[in-house]
Parts: C-alpha cells; structure tokens; sequence
C-alpha cells in the first residue's frame, strides 16, 4: 500500500552530514577532518541529517531536529513548523529539540511530535521538560506526544504519509513515504514489506554513509540495488560521511543517483 499526492510536495534538505557532520572535528590544523572531501566544495560542509517537507498548503513537516537545527532554520528562512517527524532517538536526530520552544513561541502553540513509542520514551526520559504542556511564553518546548508505527498513514495537512520500518541494526527507525517522495535516512537493511510500499516512488532520499559495506548504515551498491528495485527516477544520497566527496559522486553515480546536499530543494508532484 502507498498514498498518492495530489500536487506538488516540496522539501528542502537541511542537513545531509553524518552524526559527527563534515568536516570531523579535528584535523592537522584543527580545521575539521575532510577525509576524501574537498574543503574547497560548500556542498560538502554537511551539518547533520534532516529535512523540511511542504504540503501544498503551506503545512510544514520537519523530519528530525538535530544538533544544527538553529543554524539550518535559520539559513532556510524557516521560522514556523506545523508537526515533528522524528526517525529514532540517535543523538544526531534530536539533540536540536530544545530549538523548538522558539518555535512554540513564533505558532503560539504545542507542537505535535510523531514518533515510534520507543521513540517517544527515550525522548521523555532526555527531555521531560518538553511535554508537560505549554508555559506563559513557551519558557520550555511544549510537545505533543503522538506514537506511530509502521504501517500507519497520517495526515499532515493536505499530505498523507505511509509510515515504513526501517533496520539500523542497533535499532528499527521510520521512514515516510509521501505520494511520489520518500525520505530513509539511517538504514542498513530495508524490510522487504518497506521496499514493496515504495515500489514506483519518484523521488527517494536515502542515507548512505560511503562506498563501503557499514555495520549500520547503507552504502553506495546497496542505495543502487534498492533504487533499482523499487524503480525510483531520482535518488539522493544524504547522511553521507567524509569518504563521499560531492563532486566525485555526481561524476560517477549512474542509475538515477546523485548526491544530496545542505539547501538542495527538491520538487516532487504525486
């Protein structure tokens, strides 16, 4: 089962970098870790992984809050949010969730956050704080906590999204498919019910952290096994470390491939 759009879905990737972003800290200089990377390239500077998703009417999806999640807003021209998606509790997908009170403030209301039921409880042991309700102010995040599963379709908007399982081996994660988009981000083995709900999918964000085999993540061959699979036009690569450099990448990929990048918008109609 899929849902189908009925206009154009609009995203912008906020963060396309891995958990510690690239450049690593570091470095000979302390200038940050390139690896393979080419500092001279801006869309190699990734901060950490999440994206924005626009209905057709103007409802807005924020896919994780990461650690840069001020910076990527704020870049973005992004000031309101209408719901939070968050994929699973990793450090490098939540650790921005403080940011949101200024949200709060700007909608002048609690923000509903959708997530896995472990999810949720991993995030209200970190952050209590933010789900005991809206304050005078918003001196705190104000969250409604909405567990997800799997299989479930929500509304957002005039959006519906498919809920999908995802493997990240340490743990399961979600992904969303919204009429001819699909978001997958920190996955190392695609359920095969998860691959046949995005059979046909147009446009499809995958994480991909290098070349090589990952214990926990997917990489390059196995992103093309799948796009090939499902038969999906475009993919993009995000969640990708210091070893995939942007130009390298956009010269070799094939197969409908290409590397993502901090900004990239991406139009999609359902």
């Amino acid at each position: 089962m899929h849902t189908t759009a009925t206009s154009l879905i609009r995203v912008r990737l906020l963060g396309t970098g891995p958990s510690n972003g690239v450049p690593l800290l570091g470095g000979p200089d302390g200038a940050g870790d390139w690896g393979a990377c080419d500092p001279a390239n801006p869309r190699n500077r990734r901060t950490r992984t999440s994206a924005l998703v626009t209905g057709p009417d103007g409802f807005r999806l924020l896919i994780d809050p990461g650690p840069d999640l001020r910076q990527q807003l704020l870049t973005a021209r992004i000031g309101k949010l209408d719901a939070i998606f968050v994929t699973h509790a990793h450090a490098d997908h939540i650790m921005g969730l403080d940011e949101l009170r200024q949200i709060n403030r700007e909608t002048g209301r609690e923000l509903p956050l959708y997530a896995a039921p472990e999810t949720i409880e991993e995030l209200q042991g970190r952050f209590g704080y933010a789900f005991l309700g809206p304050t005078p102010g918003f001196f705190r995040p104000a969250l409604e906590p909405l567990a997800v599963r799997p299989g479930h379709v929500l509304a957002f908007g005039a959006m519906q999204a498919l809920v999908l399982d995802q493997d990240h081996k340490v743990m399961r994660t979600l992904g969303l498919r919204i009429g001819g988009f699909a978001y997958c981000t920190d996955v190392v083995r695609m359920p095969p019910e998860s691959l046949e709900a995005l059979h046909g999918v147009d446009t499809w964000v995958v994480g991909c952290f290098g070349r090589r085999p990952h214990p926990v993540h997917a990489h390059v061959d196995l992103v093309a096994a799948w796009a090939a699979q499902v038969g999906a036009r475009r993919t993009i690569l995000t969640h990708m470390g210091n070893a995939l450099d942007e130009a390298a990448l956009r010269a070799t990929l094939t197969g409908g491939l290409e590397p993502g990048y901090d900004g990239l918008g991406i139009d999609v109609e359902g």
